[in-house]
This record gives C-alpha cells, structure tokens and sequence, in this order.
C-alpha cells in the first residue's frame, strides 16, 4: 500500500507504518497544497491511501471524484501516542482493502 500522510499527520507515525511505502506531505514536497489539488496528486502518483486527522475533509471535497480512499482518524490531536491507538483498526481495514483490490 502506497499511504500518503497528511500535512495534519505527525511524521513520527511513520514508523507504526513500517509494512506500507509511506510518504509524508513534506517528503513529496507538497507542502501547503490544498485538499483537492492534494487529492489529485495522490491520484497522479498512484497512492492508495491519504490519512488525515482533517475531519472537514468529507465537507470541502468530493471524495469519490477521486481514485483514491481517504481516511480520517478521529482523533484531537497528532500526537503519535493518540494515532497509534487506530492502526489496530486500520490495519484490519487495509488487508480487507487489499483482498477486494486483488479480486
């Protein structure tokens, strides 16, 4: 899985991500794009996922003009000690993801 993390994503998640090809907005030099030219890009550079903490996201863009699959941990804060609490999930979600992408 190629995952993207968002601007509003600590960078220090990373490393909970170790079994993906994960990139941080920063790496990709994407810094300050907004939300839909962002989606774009993830697009273009063939992501899978955007991982986000931006709960207004679902409000400001049109999630399924896009080839891409956005997820939003709820959580306050980007402190990796809150976000790790979601991989759990996360991880259970993304072999499903895998499997129906595979069939």
């Amino acid at each position: 899985m190629r995952i993207l993390l968002d601007e509003c994503v600590t960078k220090h998640l990373k490393p909970h991500l170790n079994h993906h090809e994960v990139f941080t907005v920063r790496e990709m030099q994407w810094s300050g794009i907004k939300n839909g030219k962002l989606m774009t890009l993830c697009v273009e550079n063939r992501f899978d996922i955007l991982l986000t903490i931006d709960k207004n996201l679902v409000y400001q863009q049109n999630l399924s003009s896009h080839a891409l699959t956005v997820v939003i941990f709820n959580c306050a804060t980007s402190k990796v000690d809150e976000l790790v609490t979601f991989l759990p999930s996360f991880n259970k979600q993304i072999l499903s993801f895998e499997k129906n992408k595979a069939s």
